[in-house]
């Protein structure tokens, strides 16, 4: 309840959602139960910002949690998500040793990641980092819910990551850019604007120092459109049914 606490002393308007309330500290601010996966008891468009605070890496429908932070966010509002980073090299390292989330960690199981199951009180598994999920997939999974990056914060360094950064950042940044001139050259009936905009973001996220060393994720994304009305349609890459091969 900390972060509650905070912006209520700020004084927004704070409505507290978790899977098990009981674990909340504030006596002046009530915590309701939610079990985000189904539904959060809010009206549609209701909030202007909404922080999802390590919490990500525990749903096993992150794009269905996603939609649901659209529905409740009212048009050009803020989406705030922190998480593990799963994509600074500490993490890349320990995946490529044992898919795990540290080097000295097992990877993910029954016994390590099953943090609360109580069905006295809810009929809900509570998981570990079962879920963990880097910035690109971040992304992508932020784009198909009507969202778009606002910005990425920097929190605290990685020390594995540091180590490993001044031997691994040169072939991340030369196989990284010959990905995206290769991916630029195909698919010639695509915008090339289309194809720049989208892969220039991805080739700066992959890129960033602050992405391979960070901690954490800290990124702020804005609504952009509501569910309903997104689009992904290309006639250019659109191939009929009916058409013999």
């Amino acid at each position: 309840g900390a972060t509650s606490e905070i912006l209520n002393d700020l004084g927004a308007k704070v409505e507290s959602f978790d899977l098990f309330p009981e674990y909340f500290k504030l006596q002046n601010i009530e915590c309701k139960r939610a079990d985000i996966v189904d539904k959060i008891p809010l009206e549609k468009e209701y909030a202007d910002v909404l922080i999802c605070q390590e919490g990500i890496e525990h749903f096993s429908d992150q794009l269905k949690v996603f939609k649901e932070f659209n529905r409740i966010l009212k048009n050009k509002g803020k989406l705030i998500v922190t998480t593990p980073s799963y994509s600074n090299l500490a993490a890349k390292f320990s995946y490529l040793l044992f898919e795990s989330e540290s080097n000295n960690k097992m990877p993910p199981n029954e016994i390590d990641d099953i943090w609360m199951s109580d069905k006295s009180i809810i009929n809900t598994i509570y998981h570990g980092h079962i879920f963990l999920i880097g910035m690109q997939k971040l992304r992508m999974i932020a784009k198909l819910s009507g969202f778009k990056i606002d910005k990425i914060l920097y929190t605290r360094v990685s020390k594995g990551s540091l180590l490993l950064f001044p031997i691994f950042y040169p072939l991340i940044l030369l196989r990284s850019l010959l990905t995206y001139y290769n991916n630029m050259q195909k698919d010639k009936n695509l915008s090339k604007t289309r194809k720049k905009d989208v892969y220039m973001e991805q080739l700066r996220i992959n890129i960033s120092p602050s992405n391979l060393i960070n901690r954490h994720i800290f990124v702020v994304f804005k609504k952009e459109i509501d569910c309903d009305d997104i689009d992904f349609r290309n006639d250019k890459l659109i191939v009929s049914f009916d058409m013999a091969t």
